[in-house]
């Protein structure tokens, strides 16, 4: 996962890995390294807001872990982002978790895009994560592409450049 902060672009992964197991295992398995990888992202969102950089102008964005960890910090911090692109990713937990929430994202856009066929993050988690952001009012785009595997596509990185560029050109300040 990358943050861009005053024009540079910061990786805040450790060890190629922000948690050692699936994301669709026992949330407790990954512990305390989901903890800590999601106070990290706490705090950089904090800073970022702190140089006066509002919700509104910050995307969240991730490939793979990055996407999860992306996923589950917006879930929990739901605000009026500028936006969340997902590639490859999805809720971290269990399968047959819910989430409940009455909090909500005020229409954030929100991007998954992911393999039909990915062995790394299953349809039905990226099915499952569209329709918690869906009912959390973000304005959803879910995208699945057959046979694709666990990578990003052309497809997706003009997905992500449109939602950047709506951003980048709104009155939101």
């Amino acid at each position: 996962m990358l943050v861009h902060l005053t024009g540079r672009l910061v990786s805040f992964e450790a060890s190629n890995t922000w948690y050692p197991f699936s994301f669709l295992e026992q949330v407790d398995r990954n512990e305390p390294y989901l903890t800590s990888a999601l106070s990290r992202l706490e705090r950089v969102v904090a800073d970022i807001q702190a140089a006066g950089i509002s919700g509104e102008r910050i995307v969240l964005l991730g490939f793979s872990q990055g996407a999860c960890l992306a996923a589950e910090f917006a879930y929990r911090h739901a605000q009026r982002f500028g936006g969340m692109v997902l590639f490859s990713g999805g809720l971290i937990g269990p399968p047959g978790t819910t989430w409940h929430s009455s909090r909500s994202f005020g229409g954030t856009p929100v991007f998954l895009g992911c393999s039909d066929i990915d062995a790394h993050v299953p349809q039905w988690r990226v099915d499952e994560s569209a329709d918690v952001f869906d009912r959390m009012e973000g304005v959803v785009t879910k995208r699945i592409y057959p046979g694709m595997g666990h990578l990003v596509s052309d497809d997706e990185i003009g997905a992500a450049q449109s939602l950047l560029d709506q951003m980048a050109s709104s009155a939101i300040v």
